[in-house]
């Protein structure tokens, strides 16, 4: 066989995978008119979800199905949109997957529910909350929000949050927080690593709390706070000169350290039963 057929050959072998692959995925979009912060509701079994800012009052749906094994039902009721897949008997995380491109209003509130994920969200001034269990989490450039994240075992990264209310919950999935700050930013994990970087903001309440997995919290030299750092049975290392504070426990060395920086205008707590804490200058 020449080269030439070869070729031709190779060409048509990728056509009909291509044309089977076509076949096999069925799209499927969607359109809203909404108000003012709409209420935007994704619950996808299998499949990403990813969620980005639209201009106008309109949310526009787009899912991508692979096989006749799942639907995707609707409702709209007032400003409440609700999009979620519907397994059909025999479905597997195969074939009950469904891929969601989801355009919102940026003031809508939106609540996004996915096992294995991923779920991604930006550029967003609302309410947010996003489940899955091993499903991988990442939110960026948003604000003006509470932002509440749930998983299992799935690792969650926070980006560029300013003036939001953030409260994140993970059994063994390690969290990154970068250059988030607000009025609240509570982070609870059992065996994840916590991974903090930032300038813990002007006037927060913040608490990075683990069972047994290690925390890093990076924070510039005029950061602003009121820390109390404490690690049972694991080491407790500082980088800043603190002025000393009194606790309602007694200090140890190199497990626990408590003191002020600058005004100490926000409340920074890292405690840990196991892990290591690293409160580190940027």
């Amino acid at each position: 066989m020449c080269r030439k057929q070869r070729a031709a050959i190779f060409a048509v072998v990728i056509l009909v995978l291509v044309a089977f692959a076509a076949a096999e995925t069925t799209r499927k979009e969607m359109h809203f008119k909404v108000g003012r912060r709409a209420s935007v509701s994704i619950v996808n079994a299998y499949g990403p979800i990813s969620v980005k800012p639209g201009p106008g009052k309109r949310v526009v749906v787009t899912a991508i199905l692979y096989s006749d094994k799942v639907e995707v039902d609707q409702s709209n009721r007032g400003h409440r949109v609700s999009v979620f897949s519907h397994l059909l008997d025999g479905a597997s995380p195969e074939t009950g997957r469904v891929d969601y491109e989801v355009v919102v209003p940026a003031d809508a509130n939106v609540t996004l529910h996915s096992t294995t994920g991923p779920l991604h969200v930006e550029k967003l001034h609302s309410d947010m909350i996003l489940e899955g269990s091993g499903a991988v989490v990442d939110v960026r450039d948003v604000s003006s929000g509470h932002v509440q994240i749930k998983t299992l075992n799935g690792p969650v990264t926070v980006t560029n949050v300013s003036d939001g209310h953030v409260d994140i919950t993970s059994v063994s999935g390690d969290v990154a927080l970068n250059t988030v700050n607000g009025s609240v930013v509570h982070v609870n994990s059992n065996s994840g690593k916590i991974h903090y970087d930032g300038d813990f903001g002007d006037s927060g309440d913040y608490s990075l709390t683990t069972h047994s997995g290690d925390i890093e919290a990076i924070a510039p030299a005029y950061a602003s706070i009121e820390v109390v750092a404490r690690s049972v049975q694991g080491r407790v290392e500082n980088d800043f000169p603190l002025q000393p504070e009194h606790t309602s426990f007694a200090p140890r060395a190199g497990s626990t350290f408590a003191g002020t920086m600058g005004e100490a205008a926000s409340s920074v707590k890292l405690l840990s039963f196991s892990g290591k804490i690293h409160l580190k200058k940027r």
